[in-house]
């Protein structure tokens, strides 16, 4: 075992006071964060002395801790006593309240609290807090919970996402408010049909679709639950004169890097961090062109290439349906994955079997409100919230309001309803 490693292995053993545990297995990975930065984890797993063998090869025993070490930064990112079991005999907290937790975490991670994060829920021994400033969140936002048994052991540990330093915040004085962006709340109420699994059928709603709208009122920006992989803007629809009949042939994908210690320890970049170049967008534009000759032989510009982007050692095409039914929810979406050095496609995810789960479902409601009918009723409801929100353009997080409404107007009634319970 390398020297570091094991040096690394040892600390966390005193820190944790790991000593009625074995380690188990041990490894290296790597990571990218939102900032395109390579991030090397020693990941750890420690079993109870008492635990002889892994009764189930998927499961680690109760009292497994599973623990996960930033080796660059050396602070932790990840403590899991699975089961919620620790014979651990280190740390303990004397009183279980926010400020003792919090006290902690300002240890562990270097973070001032109020400063940089702040509480976001705390409920029987768990507490939840996210990244912030000046008592706005993020988005993507830092994320670190903490749980505590009723002993004071600490059971689970998990930061998640950055916390951003003060020189990636574009401070601004927050100017928005609803009645200065109803154009764009207008705008953003849309027909949509909700999927009731319960009655089978789909229920017509006006609901808000959100967006952030940024300080200045110059521009929005849609929600973006992947903003961590920066994807290439492509928005190619792909045509093909005939298809191609050959069967195409999945292949097994590796779900984890191969990383030496050498790496690691010298921080070196992930192959994921590199921009497409031109002529893999090239070769991959051909290679989305071939697969979908094979495998959606029929639908020649029915698909438009929307991005591509790097991720565990693959290039992953994202593809979207140009006609569909605009007023469902759900969307169809496609994902074709390339090997990164052959840029051939080797496997693809495409969601149409969980919209076939609603797709006999029946729209026996008349829609009988109008758009504005339905503004006029919901428009009390609507929340704009302050936000920072990274921009990959500027590296930086700007201000930046959230429009969303937790409700929706039913259009056969007109009855306000909330959509947690559709």
């Amino acid at each position: 075992m390398n020297i570091k490693i094991n040096e690394l292995i040892d600390s966390t053993r005193a820190k944790f006071g790991l000593d009625n545990y074995y380690l188990k297995r041990h490894s290296l990975s790597r990571k990218l964060n939102i900032l395109n930065e390579t991030v090397y984890f020693l990941e750890m797993e420690w079993f109870p002395n008492h635990v002889e063998e892994q009764e189930e090869e998927e499961l680690n025993p109760e009292g497994t801790a599973v623990i996960e070490l930033d080796i660059n930064s050396l602070r932790y990112e990840r403590v899991i006593f699975v089961g919620d079991i620790s014979y651990a005999n280190g740390f303990r907290f004397t009183e279980v309240n926010r400020d003792t937790v919090v006290n902690w975490i300002e240890q562990e991670t270097g973070l001032s609290y109020g400063k940089h994060f702040k509480l976001h829920k705390e409920e029987n021994g768990e507490f939840n807090f996210e990244a912030c400033f000046e008592d706005i969140y993020f988005s993507p936002s830092g994320h670190i919970k903490v749980i505590v048994d009723h002993n004071g052991n600490l059971t689970l540990y998990s930061k998640h996402g950055l916390f951003p330093p003060n020189e990636m915040i574009k401070k601004e004085v927050y100017t928005l408010s609803l009645e200065s962006i109803e154009h764009l709340a207008w705008k953003q109420l849309k027909l949509l049909n909700f999927p009731s699994f319960e009655s089978e059928q789909l229920i017509p709603v006006y609901g808000v679709e959100e967006i952030y709208v940024t300080n200045e009122q110059k521009s929005v920006i849609p929600l973006d639950f992947n903003k961590d992989m920066r994807p290439l803007e492509i928005n190619k629809p792909i045509y093909w004169d005939e298809p191609n009949l050959k069967p195409f042939e999945r292949q097994e994908l590796k779900l984890s890097w191969d990383v030496t210690i050498e790496q690691a320890i010298s921080n070196e970049q992930s192959p994921d961090s590199f921009p497409i170049s031109k002529a893999e967008e090239e070769k991959c534009i051909v290679g989305v062109t071939e697969f979908l000759r094979q495998v959606y032989s029929n639908e020649t510009g029915n698909w438009t290439l929307k991005t591509l982007h790097r991720d565990q050692g693959y290039i992953h095409a994202i593809l979207r349906l140009n006609q569909e039914d605009t007023k469902c929810v759900f969307h169809r979406k496609l994902m074709i994955i390339f090997d990164a050095k052959s840029l051939q496609a080797i496997n693809y995810m495409d969601n149409q079997p969980f919209i076939d789960q609603f797709g006999h479902f029946s729209c026996s409601e008349e829609v009988l409100v109008n758009k504005n009918e339905a503004y006029q009723k919901i428009k009390d409801h609507f929340e704009l919230t302050p936000r920072y929100v990274f921009d990959s353009q500027q590296n930086k997080y700007i201000l930046c309001g959230l429009l969303d409404c937790h409700y929706g107007v039913r259009a056969s009634s007109g009855d306000i309803i909330s959509l947690n319970d559709l």
